[in-house]
């Protein structure tokens, strides 16, 4: 087998760990796979990095941040080969550039446009294990080096999975798989074996942490089999992210999730009128605030109350963006003491009941939901922060996924 490994920040932050790496690699060599691994930067160094740049400016030149963040990960790259290599495993470390790796030009959140395989395939050819500088690669106009933003060496890893056609891709964290929820909330939450790239997706923006969505994404788009484990606990087996078809027994749901950062924006009072939503969203738009779940009621006055979620992040820009709409409505409001609270699952596609299972637990903890929102495999709920964990603990109970 190919087996593409990706060891994030954690996984490599000091020598030792590095050395554990190493042996994790080498344990798979013994079994007879071959192995591409993409590394991040030690956990740190890139924040470092961005402290020395803004000692001598606040808004240098993308390329040039690009050119000093790129060498965290080189740096992890040669370093893991030199330890393997010491060790009698052939190894060879490759920048973004050797790897093949060709992004557009947009510095510091570059995507990746083609991979030129040659140069790994060679090396593979020659018994080598690759260790690749992950979140980076060259810009295909003036052929500098490109770093690929947020999460950067999991897209590393897919790609590269996908373009050489590994047989599977392994996200190596600190976290041993995908959890039915987030153990620190709710100590009963059980590790999933399969979990679907659409509930995955869903999971990860709706507040899991566990992978970047982007990685998910193409790893859906190049039907890359992906793994998510844990290099501190190498021997237990992780999650594997697949097509829906691959997964037989399709769970009613599949986890809850959680998501603190959220605001409810209240509009009431607001005239009735043709186009009156278009302006406030395309303005809310145009200012790169990501609204999330919209309610509007009309009442028999006429008048029309409106209310979303935004990210606690976009605040201050949408209060701004929102001055401008003030004598459309009698009043606006934000409460930051809201969460969002999920339920996931590809089973509701096919099962009834879902929701009213979902509104019937809430209702027994006496919590009160402010704004539902529903897809195909998703039910939204807002309520207030204080009942965040009961309201986890609630539905997790009431679809059996501690079983």
């Amino acid at each position: 087998m190919l087996k593409v490994l990706k060891f994030g920040g954690t996984s490599v932050g000091t020598l030792d760990r590095i050395q554990n790496v190493a042996e994790i690699i080498k344990n798979i060599k013994d079994d007879g796979h071959d192995v591409i691994a993409v590394v991040s930067a030690m956990s740190g160094e890139t924040n470092k990095l961005i402290e020395y740049a803004t000692h001598f400016s606040k808004s240098a030149m993308p390329h040039e941040m690009d050119m000093l963040l790129s060498s965290g990960e080189r740096v992890t790259s040669a370093l893991l080969s030199i330890a393997l290599n010491e060790q009698g495993y052939p190894t060879t470390s490759m920048s973004g550039r050797q790897a093949g790796i060709v992004t557009d030009n947009a510095h510091t959140k570059a995507r990746i446009e083609s991979i030129d395989t040659t140069n790994m395939k060679q090396a593979i050819s020659e018994g080598k294990t690759i260790i690749v500088a992950g979140f980076q690669g060259i810009s295909q106009d003036n052929g500098r080096v490109s770093t690929l933003g947020r999460g950067g060496s999991d897209l590393t890893a897919v790609a590269i999975a996908g373009a050489i056609q590994a047989d599977v891709c392994e996200i190596y964290t600190d976290v041993d798989g995908i959890y039915t929820t987030d153990p620190r909330i709710e100590p009963k939450a059980k590790k999933l074996d399969k979990i679907s790239y659409d509930e995955m997706l869903e999971l990860a923006s709706l507040g899991a942490k566990v992978l970047q969505n982007r990685s998910v994404e193409m790893a859906k788009k190049l039907n890359v089999n992906l793994v998510s484990r844990s290099s501190f606990t190498p021997e237990v087996e992780g999650t594997l992210i697949t097509k829906e078809e691959n997964i037989m027994e399709k769970p009613l749901v599949s986890g809850i999730a959680l998501d603190k950062n959220q605001v409810r924006v209240g509009m009431y009072g607001v005239t009735d009128r043709p186009g009156i939503a278009s302006a406030i969203f395309t303005a809310l738009a145009d200012a790169n605030i990501n609204v999330d779940m919209i309610v509007q009621t009309v009442g028999v006055d006429g008048k029309t109350d409106l209310d979303f979620t935004i990210p606690t992040t976009d605040w201050e820009i949408c209060k701004e963006v929102m001055q401008k709409f003030e004598e459309d409505a009698e009043n606006i409001d934000y409460n930051e003491a809201i969460c969002k609270v999920s339920i996931v699952g590809v089973g509701m596609k096919s099962h009834t009941g879902v929701a009213s299972k979902a509104f019937t637990a809430l209702a027994n903890e006496n919590i009160n939901i402010r704004i539902i929102s529903t897809s195909e495999i998703k039910i939204s709920m807002i309520v207030e922060e204080k009942y965040a964990e009961l309201a986890v603990r609630a539905l997790h109970e009431a679809y059996n996924l501690d079983q």
